[in-house]
């Protein structure tokens, strides 16, 4: 009888011995051909690739001023494998001026695969950034005690002068969603954080370079491996011109001392934004090197939000500057001519309703309406829009036909400035009041969008930018701070008009009632310049005290320069925004302020708003 039990413990064991050997043989593939652990330690026992960093692009004003450049700085690097237990750590925290419990944390935030997912311990890590040159100096005395530690050269951004903060932006190191998004950054790198830095990051960050370096089998230095053969040079940033006009921007955030606003200036003609200053502001001196950090967190902490670009992500009832945008809906839409009056019982007054307004003549035709500041004409005008059933079938449909216009006239959505962060403002639509008002409206339930209160907002950079479609008689190139980036044309977003609904003509008859404005209207404040400014005043209600507004643009015809001003709280329009906007057109046309400009200008300069609690 057969020993069936032997048998099978013969394949058993045959079958176990197989497995073991199959194990072993998976091992060993894994090791050699899957995994680059050996291969680092290989490498970085003969090699050293040492990273080149790019220098980043400069930035300069329109007229060449130099406004941010680079100044070197230094990093310690270390590799792990050839650091361990061969330095006295207490010399070297020493050394550096940092304490012990700060090295641990930095080599345990190195270790961090999650923060650094790209550690090995046999490549250089970033451990300290940004030396400074007394600190450098110490450490290169002593670095021969401390080996496995390098020193990596690079720069930091420098700002030549306290202004532009919110425009230029600022350089910090990489988070990990920076790391993760863009396979370009490893731990310890820096880049663009907020403004032109943020947007045009990749032309001026440049490209990384690489040198091999050759090592003995003691881990020193050799030189370069081959003759630096397969050494790659770093290709520096690009640099770029900013649109921005240095001495304007000082000028108006200088007006902007004490108050909580924005001042934006628009060439009409190239779409180029010649100042955007919003207040309060932080001189961007502050947000360099390894002070960033705290005084980041201090201005994130600051209640008045000095952080915030108000220019471009401030939300605001555009109050009476609204008003050019509805009398050229009216008019290219065939519901008044430009004879057309309505009538003004100081203010809109029907079937128990009443909109408010200043004493003037009445009746009266669009361009006095506009050079009067008139709320009846205006209102009159949307309440016999969205009545005219015979024209559009519905309200709904003369609502929606009223937001296609204000949508071609730039608002309601981004307009594409180059700076993150840019809010979108509010137009409604009729879907917007259906649900809000249950399908049970009308235009007068609405009535106060006419006049740009109610639940119509805009940016100051839209504003700005109505101002200066105005000035080009109805088109606009979208806005953007970046005149030139060096060896790339811009982005034809930039370079291509884009029309609105309305006809030029109309846009003529506008124009003018802005020019009677600033000849004896609402903006005659501007009226002993000679290079015919042409303005819109607008005071925006507010729950606490009004909001000063102002557009504008000059010379009338062929404008160089368009103007909005928006102080909040600061009352009329006239009060603030005519003389800010006045002041503004002429530095930038005239080349400098008047004598008696110059007074003007530090008296309004040395004017502060008192803001309570609920005015922030």
């Amino acid at each position: 009888m057969k020993e069936y039990g032997l048998e099978y413990r013969k394949f058993v064991v045959g079958g176990v011995a197989i497995f073991i050997v199959a194990i072993y043989i998976i091992r060993l593939f894994t090791l050699q051909l899957m995994s680059d652990d050996y291969k680092k330690n290989a490498d970085s026992n003969a090699f050293l690739k040492k990273i080149d960093y790019p220098s980043r692009g400069i930035i300069t004003d329109r007229n060449g001023e130099l406004l941010v450049w680079n100044q070197p700085s230094y990093d310690i690097m270390v590799v792990e494998n050839e650091a361990r237990n061969r330095f006295d750590t207490l010399e070297f925290c020493q050394t550096l001026g940092i304490t012990r419990q700060e090295f641990d944390q930095r080599v345990a935030a190195m270790r961090d695969k999650r923060k650094n997912p790209g550690y090995s311990r046999y490549t250089q890590q970033m451990l300290i950034t940004q030396l400074s040159d007394h600190d450098f100096s110490v450490f290169q005395e002593k670095a021969y005690r401390f080996p496995g530690f390098y020193v990596q050269r690079r720069s930091v951004r420098q700002y030549k002068y306290p202004y532009a903060a919110h425009v230029l932006g600022d350089v910090a190191e990489v988070s990990e969603s920076d790391i993760e998004a863009d396979d370009y950054y490893q731990p310890g790198d820096y880049i663009g954080k907020l403004g032109v830095e943020r947007f045009y990051e990749k032309q001026l960050r440049g490209v990384k370079g690489v040198q091999i370096l050759l090592r003995d089998a003691h881990g020193r230095i050799q030189g370069s491996y081959q003759n630096g053969i397969l050494d790659q040079k770093p290709i520096p940033g690009k640099n770029l011109t900013m649109a921005i006009d240095k001495d304007l921007q000082a000028l108006a955030e200088r007006l902007l001392e004490g108050k909580i606003g924005s001042v934006v200036a628009i060439e009409p003609s190239t779409g180029e934004v010649l100042c955007m200053a919003s207040s309060p502001s932080y001189d961007p001196r502050m947000m360099v090197g390894r002070q960033r950090s705290q005084s980041h967190r201090l201005l994130s902490q600051d209640p008045w939000k000095p952080l915030l670009n108000r220019s471009i992500m401030g939300q605001y009832p555009p109050g009476s500057t609204f008003k050019p945008t509805q009398g050229l809906t009216f008019l290219s839409e065939g519901i008044i001519t430009d004879k057309t009056p309505y009538p003004c019982y100081h203010g809109f007054v029907f079937k128990g309703l009443r909109v408010g307004c200043h004493g003037h003549g009445s009746p009266l035709p669009l361009v006095p309406a506009i050079s009067t500041s008139c709320n009846g004409f205006f209102c009159w005008g949307l309440y016999y829009m969205l009545g005219n059933t015979a024209k559009y079938g519905s309200v709904q449909v003369a609502m929606n036909r009223w937001r296609d216009y204000m949508v071609s006239m730039g608002f309601g959505y981004p307009l594409g400035v180059d700076l993150p962060g840019e809010k979108r403002g509010l137009i409604p639509n009729a879907q917007f009041y259906d649900n809000a008002y249950k399908g049970e409206w009308s235009g007068l339930t609405i009535i106060s969008i006419a006049i740009g209160q109610g639940e119509v907002n805009a940016t100051p950079l839209q504003i700005a930018n109505l101002a200066a479609t105005i000035a080009n008689r109805g088109y606009f190139i979208t806005p953007h701070v970046v005149k030139k980036v060096e060896g790339e044309p811009l982005d034809t977003l930039y370079t291509k008009r884009r029309y609105t609904m309305a006809p030029s003509q109309n846009y003529e008859l506008i124009a003018k009632g802005m020019r009677s404005a600033a000849l004896g209207g609402t903006c005659k404040a501007l009226g002993h310049y000679d290079f015919t400014p042409c303005g819109k005043t607008g005071t925006a209600q507010n729950k606490g005290h009004d909001h000063s507004v102002f557009m504008g643009f000059a010379p009338m015809d062929s404008a160089k320069i368009a103007v909005s001003v928006y102080v909040e709280n600061g009352g009329w329009g006239a009060t603030y925004g005519v003389p800010i906007g006045g002041l503004i057109m002429e530095r930038y046309l005239k080349g400098e302020l008047s004598e008696a400009s110059e007074r003007k200008a530090t008296e309004i300069q040395n004017r502060r708003i008192n803001y309570g609690e609920g005015d922030r």
